[in-house]
C-alpha cells in the first residue's frame, strides 16, 4: 500500500474510532441523531426515573415528563412528576422542574397531552393528566385504597402550572360511596392508571377536539393472570371541564393502553395483555372516539413481553398518513426496542426497526418540528431515560 494512501485510512480509522466512542456505538448519518440522557437515575436526589412520556409544544419546544422516584425503582413510595425541556430537538435538555409532589406518596403515570382548539390561547393549553394514591397496587387490588385521576394545566408550554384538579369521580368507579355515590355492586373498581405516554386531543370529523386518555382498571377481587383488568379510556369535549368515561375493552386482562386517530378518523387503542395468553398486543378500534368499541383484535404482528407501547399518527412527505408504534419486539424479554409502520390504519404492521437491542422497557414517540421522529425510552435495565430521533425514510427502508 503506498504511503499516502496508508495516512488516510489511518486517519479513516482514527475517526470513527472517534465517532464510536462519541456516539456509545452508534455511527451518525442523516437519519439518526446520537442519544441523549434526558433523566439519569441519581440526579437531584432521586434514586431512579421511569415511566416517561413526551409532547411537542406549538412553538416546536419538546416536553419530557417522568416519574422520579426517591428510594428505588419500585412503583410505590415517595414518587415525583418531573419535566425537561428541549428547545433545539432533543439535542439538549434544560433544568429538571418538579410538576407534582405528593408529599411522600406517589403521582405517577403521566400524561401529557395539548388542547389546541382554544383560538385564546395562542400556545395551546398543556393537560398533565397522572394519578395518585396512599397505598400500594397490590393493596388498592384488594379493596384497601383507591387511586386518585388529576390534571394539573398550563397556558405557557409548561413554565408554569395551575393548581390541581381532582377528577376521580368522574373517570373511576370505586366501591367507596364517598367518593362514588352512586355506586353499585357492579362498580367495584380497585386499580386504575393512566396510559402511560402522552395521551391524544382528535384532529379531525365529528368528534375533532375530544381529549382523549387510555387508562385500564381492575374491579372486584384479585383473579388469576389479572383476569380482574381491563382497558377503557376517558375523555372531554369541554376543554376539560367534565370528562366521560368510554366502555371497557371486552378482553380480560387488557391493561396498559396508547391511541392514536386513525387517517380515517377513528381511534384506535393498543393495550398490552397484562393475561399472558398470548403474547401479543391487543388491538380495538372505535367509530366513535370510544363511546363504542368494535370487537378485540390480537395482532399477530405485534409480540410483545406484556410491557407499554407507543403509539402515535405521522404524516410523511409523500402519501396519506400512517401509524407508528414503539414496543420491546419480544416475548418473554424486555429488550429489543422497535419502531413499527402501519399504512392501513393499523391492520398491519412492518418488521419493524430496532431502535436499541439491549435491556429497555417503557417507550413514548412524538413527533419534532422538523418532521423527524422522536423517541424517550427507558434503557438499560432502568438506568437512565433517554432521547434519540430518526426519520421515517430510514425507518421503512428496506
Amino acid at each position: 500500500m503506498l504511503p499516502a494512501m496508508r495516512r488516510l485510512l489511518l486517519q479513516f480509522t482514527g475517526f470513527l474510532l472517534i465517532l464510536l466512542a462519541s456516539t456509545g456505538g452508534i455511527i451518525l448519518t442523516k437519519t439518526a441523531t446520537a442519544e441523549t440522557t434526558v433523566f439519569q437515575n441519581g440526579e437531584n436526589g432521586y434514586q431512579c426515573f421511569r415511566i416517561p412520556a413526551i409532547v411537542k409544544a406549538p412553538d416546536g419546544h419538546l416536553l419530557a415528563f417522568a416519574e422520579a422516584r426517591k428510594t428505588g425503582c419500585n412503583d410505590f413510595g415517595d414518587i415525583d412528576l418531573v419535566m425537561r425541556m428541549s428547545t433545539d430537538n432533543g439535542q439538549t435538555w434544560g433544568p429538571m422542574r418538579v410538576v407534582v409532589d405528593n408529599g411522600a406518596f406517589l403521582a405517577g403515570n403521566p400524561a401529557p397531552v395539548f388542547d389546541l382548539t382554544d383560538r385564546a390561547l395562542a400556545k395551546g393549553r398543556l393537560f398533565l393528566l397522572y394519578n395518585t394514591s396512599t397505598v400500594s397496587e397490590n393493596d388498592i387490588r384488594k379493596g384497601l385504597g383507591i387511586r386518585e385521576v388529576w390534571y394539573k394545566t398550563s397556558t405557557d408550554g409548561g413554565q408554569t402550572w395551575s393548581e390541581a384538579v381532582n377528577i376521580t369521580t368522574q373517570v373511576n368507579r370505586p366501591n367507596k360511596p364517598d367518593i362514588n355515590p352512586a355506586y353499585t355492586f357492579s362498580d367495584d373498581w380497585r386499580w386504575y392508571a393512566n396510559t402511560p405516554g402522552h395521551a391524544l386531543q382528535l384532529q379531525k370529523g365529528r368528534y375533532k377536539g375530544r381529549i382523549f386518555v387510555a387508562a385500564n382498571h381492575t374491579a372486584g377481587p384479585l383473579q388469576p393472570r389479572f383476569q380482574d383488568g381491563r382497558a377503557h379510556g376517558f375523555y372531554s369535549d369541554d376543554h376539560g371541564k367534565t370528562w366521560k368515561l368510554t366502555p371497557d375493552v371486552a378482553y380480560p386482562g387488557s391493561n396498559e393502553s396508547t391511541a392514536a386517530e386513525t387517517s380515517d378518523g377513528r381511534v384506535l387503542l393498543n393495550s398490552r395483555n397484562q393475561s399472558g395468553d398470548v403474547k401479543n398486543r391487543l388491538l380495538s378500534f372505535s367509530k366513535t372516539a370510544g363511546e363504542r368499541w368494535e370487537p378485540v383484535r390480537v395482532a399477530t404482528d405485534l409480540p410483545d413481553p406484556v410491557c407499554q407501547g407507543s403509539l402515535i399518527d405521522y404524516q410523511p412527505r409523500r402519501g396519506k398518513r400512517v401509524l407508528l408504534f414503539s414496543n420491546l419486539n419480544h416475548q418473554t424479554s424486555r429488550e429489543n426496542l422497535t419502531i413499527r409502520v402501519s399504512t392501513d390504519d393499523g391492520q398491519r404492521w412492518s418488521g419493524g426497526k430496532t431502535v436499541y437491542s439491549g435491556p429497555s422497557a417503557y417507550s413514548d414517540l412524538v413527533i419534532q418540528q422538523d418532521g423527524q421522529i422522536g423517541i424517550l425510552y427507558e434503557k438499560d435495565k432502568y438506568a437512565k431515560i433517554v432521547y434519540q430521533s430518526f426519520s421515517y425514510d430510514w425507518l421503512v427502508k428496506e
